[in-house]
């Protein structure tokens, strides 16, 4: 969805302009993997999805992810296998703007998931999110901006979605899910300020049980977008959320639609 290829093909074919984006954030270097793929290079069917040398699978209790991609700008490896077994799925889609064009569907919020990769040679197990998002218009046509928190609780997850709409309007949804999939109640969280992140200033913001949030790390500081684990509390618990904030404003400049590519290679076949 911010692909520069994508927004200068007057086609507007979207299997032309398909990626599988993997991030690895470690204590002293991440790994960056976005690579765009062209028609030629994309199969599917009700239950798989191959996007070059990588694919996804569904076997009806896990979805099996594939990888074999490389970084950007500096090529190295990132190869090996992720398994994501929901134990329930959410009441879904949301719709996001007041035409219906916009639908976000938090469909497995809290899932045992199984990494193992070869390249870099790393294991763990933990708690996936998974949700799926899907639009009729381009995302800076509908929205100036939005928020987006996830966090793991002792039983399933919370979310948070603030949307500021281009008409001026918001949506301030406040989310809970039992492990199961089930919504659950949630007290509305109140504001919290969190401080712009440091090299391109991206404004952040939250909301919490107590208003007060503290950023842990920023993970992406890039001039449209920043990514963040925070330290705060929601549903009565003490948790760590993921956090994300988007400038579509800043994203419609064409100054870093231009510096993309550097980001997104895509192979000239």
């Amino acid at each position: 969805m911010f692909s520069p290829y994508y927004a200068w093909d007057l086609s507007r074919d979207p299997f032309r302009h398909c990626a599988v984006n993997v991030v690895l954030y470690g204590e002293r270097a991440n790994r960056f993997c976005m690579t765009e793929r062209g028609r030629g290079a994309v199969s599917r069917d009700a239950t798989h999805l191959a996007i070059g040398p990588s694919d996804l699978a569904w076997d009806g209790t896990t979805l099996t992810i594939t990888l074999d991609e490389v970084t950007a700008p500096i090529p190295t490896g990132v190869r090996g296998t992720v398994r994501v077994r929901p134990t329930g799925l959410t009441p879904g889609p949301f719709t996001l703007d007041a035409r219906g064009q916009h639908r976000w569907w938090p469909m497995a919020p809290s899932s045992p998931v199984t990494v193992q990769l070869t390249e870099p040679a790393l294991a763990w197990t933990g708690t996936a999110y998974f949700d799926t998002n899907h639009g009729d218009t381009p995302l800076e046509d509908a929205f100036s901006d939005w928020t987006w928190c996830r966090a793991d609780l002792t039983d399933g997850a919370a979310i948070l979605y603030d949307v500021r709409r281009r008409d001026g309007t918001t949506q301030n949804l406040s989310l809970r899910f039992d492990g199961t999939g089930a919504p659950r109640d949630i007290d509305p969280p109140h504001p919290a300020a969190l401080p712009a992140t440091r090299l391109w200033r991206m404004p952040r913001a939250t909301r919490s049980d107590d208003g007060r949030a503290r950023v842990v790390r920023t993970f992406e500081d890039t001039p449209f977008y920043s990514r963040s684990l925070l330290e705060t509390r929601l549903c009565g618990e003490a948790v760590r959320p993921v956090h994300e904030s988007l400038s579509l404003d800043r994203f419609k400049n064409p100054l870093v639609r231009w510096m993309l590519p550097f980001r997104m290679p895509r192979p000239l076949t």
